[in-house]
């Protein structure tokens, strides 16, 4: 029985599947949630309230968190201030010597331009020299005797928080930290407050929606956004019924109507007191918001079933259309027709996919053609290195009987005095050592380098007067590592052609550079240059791909084959201006 619903399922169309399942899942379960909903909706409503107050009472507790952070963050700062130290502690000889101080020390200043919310900044000390300036108090025997200075004496270092109201102490209504600094260095204490203004812990209490206040451990409102309550005492006001409530959630009258209340405890990090939040609901408004929802329920439930049955329809209709086409062309790419091209329109779902197939195809037919361009340059690639190989091979001798021989020769002229001749001798030896060593495998700029350099001593011991070089390399170059004999070639091509005719005053230059994640070489001389038609020559000499030159043509065909197409050599050159030779490869550090 299964089996044939399943099978009779299987044939059914797309359309008729989709019309069949809305029946089923949507409309005949809305039909019977319909007859439950108010009551629902009135439970919903009811948690909902709950959930959101007690949201906005951990929202209350982590900003109001964040605001206390400030001044606790100061007052680690002020405790750590070497120069308050000597300030505060400094027995002073005259007025304008304590005045000279307090104008130099601006930290508190500084704190209060900087953070808004804090409205004030008070150290107490034992100090008698000290001037009273609204920042530093000399104490005295009134201020020793109150209870928040005795709290944080006793506290010793721990912070406490206290409500004060506009004072000869405060000038401002403020929530404030009170501790103990001990100043080690003089044995002495003395006590911190920092005011946090009201007035923007209440900006915080004015965004909820709930009656919500902020009390003090004395059960003082700190804050609260509803008018009249700020410094009063809570059981002194019309919400004394939650005077002394320990922190949870509780039904309640409140004002003469059922309320639920919620409180919750603010114990900042470091404290010996707490603050507390309370938030207030009352029930009935909660309640008939629950029962028009419910109307509303009832409502949107009627439009939506004789909407959504006209609106299936015809988006079932549009989907399988565009399923069909769809359907179709990946059938032609199915048997290798690559260049079908979907064509489905919208930005929907189905016309992503399309897009991203013909993408796709797009993708494999490109990745093919890469595959075998790739292939064919991987087996130039490595017949071109055979090559260089068996090159390599053949002019090879023996290392230890060449050096043997041109050390021999070195030392004779050394002796005789031919210091010029000892060191070109040597240059040579180091030049056919390193040409020996290479492998075929990249190698280092700095090493590419320094063959150049020695082939262009040798030269200039040949040519005297006739030439001069430089080398300019950029020191991140060096490390960069690129195939080996690239950049001799083209030296040589300067000192042969390019100096051609030149009987003094010859110069090679060589410079290296990295510019945009690439490694730029060029080889310049100041010779007499070349017209533009030799120059087309040359280059279309170099591209030529069955060319057998292993000068400039083995150079552009090496780096092409190592890096691709895009890269090879640039040649510039003009008549009476010289000659230019550059490369530019990717970076291989």
């Amino acid at each position: 029985m299964i089996r044939k619903l399943i099978r009779k399922l299987n044939d059914m169309k797309l359309r008729n599947k989709m019309i069949l399942s809305y029946i089923v899942a949507v409309i005949v379960p809305l039909m019977l949630i319909g007859f439950f909903m108010v009551n629902a909706y009135r439970q919903m409503a009811l948690d909902n309230a709950y959930e959101q107050s007690n949201q906005n009472v951990e929202r209350v507790k982590q900003r109001t968190a964040e605001a206390l952070g400030v001044p606790m963050d100061l007052s680690h700062r002020i405790s750590l201030d070497a120069k308050l130290e000597e300030l505060a502690n400094r027995a002073y000889q005259s007025h304008y010597e304590i005045t000279e101080a307090y104008q130099q020390y601006d930290t508190f200043r500084t704190y209060l331009d900087f953070n808004q919310e804090i409205n004030s900044i008070k150290l107490y000390i034992d100090n008698p020299t000290l001037l009273n300036n609204w920042e530093f108090y000399p104490l005295d025997a009134v201020t020793a005797q109150t209870f928040w200075y005795q709290s944080a004496i006793q506290n010793v270092g721990r912070i406490g928080w206290y409500y004060f109201k506009e004072s000869h102490y405060f000038s401002k209504d403020s929530l404030s930290l009170v501790r103990s600094i001990y100043f080690r260095a003089y044995n002495k204490t003395g006590v911190l407050l920092i005011g946090l203004d009201t007035n923007y812990l209440n900006s915080i209490l004015r965004q909820e929606p709930f009656d919500t206040i902020l009390l003090d451990e004395h059960q003082v409102v700190v804050a609260s956004n509803l008018p009249g309550m700020l410094g009063a005492r809570l059981e002194e006001t019309d919400l004394g019924e939650i005077s002394g409530l320990s922190p949870g959630a509780y039904e309640m009258s409140v004002k003469g109507e059922r309320s639920k209340v919620f409180v919750e405890a603010i114990m900042p990090e470091n404290s010996y007191n707490q603050l507390q939040i309370a938030t207030i609901l009352p029930i009935n408004s909660i309640v008939g918001d629950a029962d028009r929802i419910g109307t509303i329920g009832f409502t949107v439930i009627a439009v939506s079933f004789a909407v959504s049955v006209i609106l299936i329809s015809l988006i079932c209709m549009m989907l399988t259309k565009r399923f069909l086409r769809l359907s179709k062309q990946i059938g032609k790419v199915s048997i290798g027709n690559f260049n079908s091209v979907i064509e489905v329109d919208g930005h929907d779902e189905i016309g992503q996919i399309s897009r991203q197939f013909n993408q796709m195809v797009y993708s494999i037919k490109n990745l093919m053609e890469e595959i075998r361009t790739s292939q064919e340059q991987q087996n130039q690639l490595e017949l071109r290195q055979n090559e260089i190989k068996l090159k390599m091979l053949a002019s090879q001798i023996n290392p230890h009987f060449l050096y043997n021989a041109l050390e021999s020769i070195r030392m004779k002229a050394h002796i005789r005095g031919e210091k010029e001749i000892a060191q070109t001798v040597k240059t040579l030896g180091k030049l056919m050592r390193k040409n020996l060593e290479i492998t075929g495998r990249p190698i280092a700029l700095k090493e590419e380098l320094e063959i150049v350099r020695c082939y262009l001593e040798i030269q200039k011991f040949r040519h005297d007067a006739r030439l001069a070089y430089r080398i300019d390399v950029e020191p991140a170059a060096n490390a960069v590592e690129l195939p080996p004999l690239i950049i001799q070639p083209l030296v040589e091509n300067a000192v042969i052609h390019g100096l051609e005719g030149m009987h003094q005053g010859g110069m090679i230059a060589v410079c290296a550079a990295l510019t945009d994640g690439h490694l730029q070489v060029e080889v310049r001389d100041n010779g007499s240059g070349m017209p533009s038609d030799k120059l087309e020559e040359i280059q279309q000499a170099i591209g030529d791909q069955e060319a057998q030159r292993i000068g400039l043509h083995n150079v552009q065909q090496r780096l092409r084959l190592t890096y691709g197409q895009a890269y090879g050599l640039q040649i510039e050159s003009g008549v009476g201006k010289g000659t230019t030779i550059r490369l530019r490869i990717p970076m291989e550090v």
